[in-house]
């Protein structure tokens, strides 16, 4: 059956005719012709090419001729202001009086104490701590002060426990040193009457204190808390002296 029906077809049957055009299209793209389509390719132009003259201008950026004065920039104007600022910081401190014991113009100063608070046997108190500038506020700003530590010790009491000995030490230690020179100017300060009374009162605060860090330091929980509550009440009669 294929023997008949390739013989059955003739030169001029359409078959024949579309195969002769797929030829002729086919040697349309010789190696030589694909070659120069290749090199005929259109090159890449700008979206600005096709505007008009008009609208390239419009498009164009501004010289710097354009560019006025009072453009300025951001960050000028930030350093500006910051030297401004860090001129006025230096003026004003030297406005301040430099007697008045707010101001620091040397080492940090040794505080001393003149009334008989420390620890007869030692000469001095195991909680006191180094490197903390107390600043001299007078007999009453030191009154004052001595009322909300002993507050804040009294709140201290929060902190009690087997996990947080280590910051409780710490922050003891802290206001009780403040606190050891805040006696001393209000006892200088007060009257003769007066005088003994309040060292007897820091005498015992600072003693329990001893304790307290004792126990601190040896982990002894049980004594801690015990001499914990016996400070607790003298805490009250120094915010009750000091009211």
């Amino acid at each position: 059956m294929l023997l008949s029906f390739a013989s059955s077809a003739s030169p001029t049957s359409p078959m024949a005719t579309s195969l002769s055009t797929i030829n002729g299209s086919a040697s349309q793209f010789s190696p030589a012709k694909l070659k120069q389509i290749k090199n005929d390719k259109p090159k890449y132009q700008s979206p600005q090419s096709y505007m008009p003259a008009q609208a390239q201008e419009s498009h164009s950026l501004p010289s710097k001729s354009t560019i006025t004065p009072h453009q300025v920039s951001r960050r000028a104007s930030l350093s500006f202001s910051m030297a401004l600022l860090l001129h006025q910081l230096h003026i004003e401190p030297s406005r301040a009086d430099e007697g008045n014991g707010l101001w620091l113009t040397g080492p940090l100063p040794v505080p001393t104490v003149t009334n008989k608070i420390a620890n007869e046997e030692t000469g001095t108190r195991s909680f006191l701590r180094n490197g903390i500038y107390i600043a001299n506020i007078g007999p009453q700003g030191s009154a004052f002060r001595l009322k909300h530590y002993a507050f804040d010790l009294l709140a201290l009491g929060d902190m009690l426990g087997q996990e947080t000995m280590s910051y409780f030490r710490k922050y003891l230690c802290m206001k009780s040193t403040v606190m050891y020179y805040d006696f001393d100017k209000v006892i200088s300060a007060a009257s003769d009457e007066q005088k003994q009374p309040l060292t007897d009162l820091a005498n015992r605060l600072f003693n329990n204190v001893e304790k307290i860090e004792e126990a601190v330091k040896t982990q002894n929980n049980t004594m801690m808390q015990s001499c914990y509550a016996d400070t607790v009440p003298i805490l009250q009669e120094v915010m009750a002296r000091m009211a």
